[in-house]
């Protein structure tokens, strides 16, 4: 009888151990396992405290012409605070606070006639993917000679809450939310964290926020048709928008760390197509952010980039 107690005791506090541990873990809420991103190949590349610098031959559709220009994608993670949506100046101090974020800085400059562009994008993306699987804030800023213009949207729980300001007086200053959908400047991130998590089929997405400036487009979901294809060593992204009339394919390697090879946007415009493409033409890891004195001025070299090409 003993032997029996005890043996029912010891199957209650196994039963309970099972219950607290398997009630202490976080479910997906797709459904699905951590992919990519809990491997222990991606920590070895993405957590080395440096960046992913990446240029790229830029061939800017604008005003009915074709600029070059230069583009760069920065890729680094960073701890990023869930309540402000800022980086966090002590991670250590956060707690609860805490997430990890994918944070791309995706920069364009081009010149048209006689002034320059200057655009940017930031965004910022969780890497557990699994337990948020959108991306917490995406800011971009345009700068040229006729003025400036600012976006930012930010994830708060089930909405996005929008914010604009431009020169352009029909634009000027908007505040608006606008229901969670699939925005086409996390995609880019996506492609880095785990592309087989990449949405496909016909779907809601917000278009980029660079073609949104240039174009003078609204901030709303729209159709969208997705699809993506295996092409030897790469894998062509495509995005169908037949709303703006205009398609966007990303070209990635298919192989980890999936390095975005390049990029095409077709828009077309009163039975005219207008291409803006993009090549890989650098890489560079390194913390930049340490790499501030004159005397750094060389990797610039090793980017493809001249001094002065911001």
């Amino acid at each position: 009888m003993f032997k029996s107690k005890s043996m029912m005791r010891f199957l209650i506090f196994l039963v309970c151990i099972m219950l607290i541990f398997g009630c202490s873990q976080e479910i997906p809420s797709d459904g699905m396992p951590p992919a990519l991103y809990g491997t222990d190949q991606f920590k070895s590349y993405w957590y080395t405290g440096k960046a992913e610098i990446a240029s790229y031959n830029l061939h800017q559709s604008r005003y009915g012409e074709n600029r070059d220009g230069k583009a760069v994608l920065i890729f680094v993670t960073e701890d990023f605070s869930k309540q402000k949506q800022v980086k966090l100046d002590d991670p250590s101090q956060a707690e609860k606070d805490k997430v990890n974020v994918l944070k791309l800085n995706f920069t364009k400059n081009f010149v048209t006639g006689i002034y320059p562009y200057s655009m940017m994008l930031s965004v910022f993306s969780p890497v557990h993917r699994h337990l948020q699987p959108h991306a917490l804030k995406v800011t971009m800023t345009s700068q040229e000679w006729c003025g400036q213009t600012f976006a930012q949207l930010n994830r708060k729980g089930k909405k996005y809450t929008y914010i604009g300001h431009s020169y352009f007086e029909k634009e000027g200053d908007e505040e608006r939310t606008l229901k969670i959908s699939w925005l086409e400047d996390e995609l880019w991130n996506l492609i880095r964290l785990d592309p087989e998590q990449l949405p496909t089929g016909e779907t809601q997405l917000i278009p980029g926020f660079f073609f949104s400036r240039l174009q003078h487009k609204g901030i709303e979901a729209i159709a969208a048709s997705i699809t993506k294809n295996p092409v030897n060593e790469t894998v062509h992204y495509r995005i169908e928008l037949p709303d703006q009339h205009r398609s966007l394919e990303i070209i990635y390697a298919k192989e980890f760390p999936h390095q975005i090879l390049g990029w095409e946007e077709a828009v077309t415009d009163h039975n005219r197509t207008f291409l803006t493409t993009a090549t890989l033409d650098k890489t560079l890891l390194t913390d930049y952010w340490t790499k501030n004195k004159n005397e750094f001025l060389f990797l610039r070299d090793s980017l493809g980039l001249s001094p002065n090409n911001f």
